[in-house]
């Protein structure tokens, strides 16, 4: 029987910021968060112009994806996202240093694409189970590798938010790739550092646990990380992997939904 998503999206701009740079998409089968820099108006274009560049990807991709290269059609997107940085940043000098972090899963209802570069996150909850399978390319995350500091240590470091690796205008995108089973019952959460800088692994855990739908824990981490001091924009996707038997979890999993400033750049148009 193939799997399906049965997906919530949601951003907030958080208590402390003036604007949202982070943007979203949440369709059938592609879900991307990224979050973006470079200053205000330069962070917003660069995160939207990555979730435009995988939105072309899927749309360009056929319909029945068995046996498609998942992972070369994330690099294919990050690829066109770079080049759409690079003539942004041609057209307004003032935005050379924009750039993304990005996370992205690309389903064909029994397998994951998953790309990643920065420090948004995709945590996987399995049987109960919760793990985080990316890898922040930060400087601290590099620091508890070596061993120099402890998780603890680096949650609170002054230099959290400092990035190893970025998407950004002028350089190679330089993604980690691969695939991943997609399992029935699994439930899988995006999200910008917005959340993970207020509520640790212990708090999303409690909140993708139990009963919840996705759009109930979308509401929820949205919620409290604003409860926490909302430090940053705070962008988040829940889907859930069902066992359907056309492939569809309902009539708004088909829906593409954009979310922050992709959402904004897209209702300008």
């Amino acid at each position: 029987m193939p799997v399906a998503l049965r997906f919530a999206i949601g951003s907030d701009v958080g208590r402390r910021r003036s604007g949202n740079q982070d943007s979203a998409l949440a369709g059938r089968r592609l879900l991307v968060v990224a979050d973006g820099m470079g200053g205000h108006a330069h962070g917003e274009l660069a995160s939207s112009l990555t979730v435009a560049a995988f939105a072309s990807m899927d749309e360009a991709l056929p319909d029945d994806l068995s046996g498609a290269d998942l992972t070369g059609a994330l690099v294919e997107g990050v690829e066109d996202a770079a080049n759409r940085l690079d003539a942004g940043a041609r057209r307004d000098p003032g935005s050379r240093g924009m750039g993304t972090t990005v996370v992205a899963l690309l389903f064909d209802d029994a397998r994951f694409g998953v790309l990643h570069i920065g420090d948004s996150r995709i945590y996987r909850l399995r049987d109960g189970e919760l793990t985080r399978i990316t890898h922040d390319h930060t400087v601290v995350q590099a620091l508890v590798d070596e061993g120099r500091i402890t998780p603890e240590e680096a949650a609170m470091h002054p230099r959290r938010s400092v990035l190893l690796r970025a998407l950004q205008a002028g350089n190679d995108p330089d993604p980690e790739v691969w695939e991943d089973a997609a399992v029935p019952g699994d439930r899988y959460l995006l999200c910008s550092d917005g959340a993970t800088a207020v509520l640790d692994d212990a708090a999303l855990h409690e909140l993708l646990t139990g009963d919840r739908t996705p759009a109930d824990v979308v509401g929820a981490v949205i919620a409290l990380a604003n409860e926490g001091g909302g430090p940053d924009n705070i962008t988040c996707i829940v889907a859930d992997a069902v066992e359907t038997e056309d492939g569809a979890a309902d009539d708004a999993a088909v829906e593409t939904v954009l979310v922050g400033a992709a959402a904004e750049a897209s209702e300008a148009v």
